[in-house]
């Protein structure tokens, strides 16, 4: 029996580390943090803040945009799940700068700011899919890619962009809605999530393992149908 080097996932580890170098270049979160932080106009939030002088300093919009954003691409649609994230996933930590944001100020942010944060979204998530980004995430939507040449790039492509942003407004739309329902709910803890979803995969591989032991191949009798698990 071969030897390997002993291991252990659920150790806690003590690192020193860049936040901002944990944002790949080129991926989803670089982008999303970047366009936050240097292209989007985000004063559309600042009117409901009112601590200019007085009162607890609050959470930036950029930073908690750029949180539930990412969090939606994984389908994380829950205010509690994005808290611990935030506590313990390193790419929401680089996101929301270590600062852990507690569940009751990301829901009251949701909440609060629905029209706006959409207005925000969209740009956003065009942008990504011009750029290729949304094909592996839970965001990702059908349509044209644009041309570069200023002078082509709206030839054949406006009835597309335009279905485009009416399904992203839609997706926008049902994140948001998932999220405040989902807050409304008594969330299960991490450990029971993360027990259903061990429990969920390993149905599905039994589903997968069953099939090909009772479908083998029988040569010269046409093809199988291909199907899908959900």
């Amino acid at each position: 029996m071969p030897r390997f080097k002993d291991y252990n996932y659920s150790q806690h580890i003590m690192l020193t580390i860049n936040l901002e170098n944990q944002l790949q270049p080129g991926t989803f979160e670089w982008t999303i943090h970047h366009l936050s932080n240097d292209k989007i106009d985000l004063s559309v939030f600042y009117d409901d803040y009112h601590n200019d002088d007085t009162g607890r300093p609050a959470y930036d919009p950029a930073l908690l945009l750029k949180i539930v954003l990412f969090a939606y691409s994984k389908g994380i649609t829950s205010s509690r799940e994005i808290e611990w994230s935030c506590l313990n996933n390193i790419i929401f930590k680089a996101l929301s700068c270590d600062l852990v944001p507690h569940w009751t100020s990301i829901a009251a942010f949701i909440s609060g700011h629905l029209q706006a944060i959409t207005s925000v979204f969209e740009p956003v998530l065009l942008l990504c899919d011009q750029q290729g980004l949304l094909g592996h995430e839970l965001l990702a939507i059908d349509g044209c890619k644009m041309n570069s040449d200023a002078a082509k790039e709206w030839s054949g492509t406006l009835q597309a962009l335009t279905d485009k942003h009416a399904k992203l407004k839609r997706q926008i739309a049902y994140h948001l809605a998932e999220h405040q329902k989902q807050d409304k709910l008594n969330n299960q803890d991490q450990a029971q999530r993360h027990d259903q979803a061990i429990e969920t995969r390993n149905n599905a591989a039994d589903k997968v393992e069953k099939f090909l032991e009772e479908a083998s191949p029988r040569m010269g009798k046409g093809s199988y149908i291909v199907w899908f698990i959900t």
